[in-house]
This record gives C-alpha cells, structure tokens and sequence, in this order.
C-alpha cells in the first residue's frame, strides 16, 4: 500500500535574474523536497507587484526567464506541480477572504514589514498589497492545503502569521485549513559581494546565468576578513564571506588547508577569491548546458507551465469549494 506524501508549497518572485543566494539558499531545496513531498511550486508573479507595481514592463519576461533558471535548476515536472501564481485566479479570491478576517495588528508587528520599508526606502511601499503581503502568502499556502513549507529564518514570523490566519478561520468556520510546518533550509542566509545578505536591493548578487569568466569578476568584489590588510597578515576565516563559499563548494581537505594557511598568513585573499570563483563558475556548468537547451525549445516550457496550471487549478477549486460552503456563500 503506497503512503501519501505530505503536501508543501513554496514560490519565489520573478523580479529579476537568479542569483546564488536564491539558488543555495532555496532552490537546491527545493530540488531535494520534490522527491519527498508532493510539492507546489510557483513562480510568484502577483507578490512581485508589492514592490514593483510601478515598473512592470519586463515582469512578462522575468517570468519566463525565472522558469527556465528554476527548470535548469533541477526542477521537475515529473515529480512536482509548476505553475505562475497568477494564472490560478484562487490565489487572489482567497487573499480576499482571508483579508476580511485578518487584524491589521497583525500585519504591522511583522518584523520584515518595516524592515523591507528601510530596506527599499528609495520605492513607495505605502499601499496595502505591500502590508498585507502576507496574507497573500497565507493564501498561496493555504489554498494547497499545504502541511509544511519550506522558508529560511526571516520568513518565520509569515509563516506564523499564516498559522494565526489559518486558525481563525477555522475557529470561526469549522476545520478547512491544516496548520503548516516549517522546514529550514540548509543555507538561511547567503553573503553577497559587500557582505550583507545577498539580495538585489543591494546590487551585490552573483547570477547563476553568469559566464564563468564572469562570476569569477564577481567573485574577486567580494569582501574578506576585514581585520587582514596584508596578504601576510593571520585571517580569521570564520568571519570572511569567501571561505563560507568555500565550505560550501570545496572538498573537507582543502576547507581545512585553506583554513590553516589563512590563520597563518600563508594563502592571500585574492588566490582565494579565484578559486572560490572557478568553483561555483564549474559547478553551474551543467544548469548553463540545460538551461541553452530549454530556451531553444521555449515551447515545451510554456507546456510545462500549462499542465502545472491545470493541476494546481484543480486542487485550488477543490479548496475554494470548502471554504465558500464554511463561510455559506
């Protein structure tokens, strides 16, 4: 007798090129968890309208680009449903009901609201598609009747609001929603060139469509120990950016001899800088072949895109059935 898989969601926002902090930092798991849960996964077009609202002209092509990374990536439709947010026009019918039940205390005590306003101070985030972002996500999440959910740290406090959603509803509805689970991932927080969080607000991402040659360029930007000026001085690697790269891309040995020779003074930032480099650039050599083949058959992407649309529509209606017939609409 075959056991059901638990049911995940997860999406991420065309608003320009993948980079490394998406791919290590969500994507690679992704790949992992379609193996193991019967997964919902989509590009989120309509989230990206919180911030972008003023300039869409290139989303329509973002999308696009987006879905052949992801399908490049390792993403499968074989194994999971892949699909644009908008096309499931449930998305935007149960962010309305959810709306109407959600406290507004709710939404402003979220610690990423008035941080992404600091974060974007440049754009004009005073509309309510921006505050009530995560009602949007508890209905992306909802919508599938999702038991788990894959997020990094700074997504926590939306997950749990949609946990506060989810109960409410079913409080004053009857049971309709299951409570979902977090799952971490593996890397919650990548380093960019400049040291933040490697984000496209800062202008310090490396995009994984790069040349090699390029993200090696990239690469060498990026900033190190800060306490070592020259190339003799002892380093901390602990505290560089690179050598968190590195842990992640080269072998235990060389992690080690690496670290030893930095903590003497004995190995310099930019011989370090390289090789890090000609790592990631090798090890995406495979996403950049898949992905050429994809665009040259953009066709079969669209198919893909369609037959995800069916199978996440069907599963949406089922669930706007229920909750229309809890709210007796």
């Amino acid at each position: 007798m075959s056991i059901l898989k638990k049911r995940l969601v997860s999406g991420i926002q065309p608003t320009g090129q993948m980079h490394l902090g998406n791919y290590l930092g969500a994507i690679q798991n992704w790949v992992d968890l379609q193996n193991k849960y019967e997964s919902f996964l989509m590009i989120a077009d309509l989230h990206s309208l919180t911030t972008l609202y003023e300039g869409t002209s290139s989303l329509k092509s973002n999308k696009m680009e987006l879905a052949l990374d992801l399908l490049a990536s390792g993403i499968d439709p074989e194994k999971c449903c892949f699909y644009f947010q908008s096309d499931i026009k449930e998305h935007s019918e149960l962010h309305l009901i959810l709306s109407m039940l959600t406290p507004i205390p709710w939404l402003t005590r979220v610690p990423n609201y008035k941080g992404k306003i600091e974060e974007l101070k440049e754009k004009n985030l005073d509309t309510y598609g921006f505050l009530g972002y995560p009602v949007l996500m508890a209905a992306d999440i909802l919508l599938y009747k999702a038991q788990t959910v894959p997020v990094g740290h700074d997504q926590i406090p939306h997950l749990e609001l949609t946990r506060e959603i989810a109960r409410r509803f079913n409080h004053l509805y009857g049971d309709v929603f299951p409570i979902p689970e977090e799952i971490l991932t593996k890397h919650p927080v990548v380093i960019g060139t400049d040291g933040k969080k490697m984000s496209k607000s800062y202008n310090n991402t490396i995009p994984i469509n790069s040349s090699s040659e390029d993200i090696t360029k990239l690469s060498m930007k990026m900033i190190t120990d800060p306490n070592r000026i020259k190339r003799t001085d002892p380093g901390n690697p602990e505290i560089c950016p690179v050598f968190s790269f590195q842990k992640i891309y080269n072998s235990p040995d060389r992690v080690q001899e690496i670290e030893t020779l930095c903590k003497k003074g004995e190995i310099g930032c930019v011989q370090c800088k390289k090789e890090m480099g000609s790592l990631i650039g090798d090890s995406l050599s495979d996403f950049r072949e898949k992905r050429s083949e994809l665009k040259s058959n953009k066709k079969n992407v669209e198919e893909i895109l369609r037959d995800g649309q069916l199978k996440a529509k069907k599963t949406a209606s089922e669930t706007m059935k229920e909750v229309k017939n809890a709210l007796k609409l």
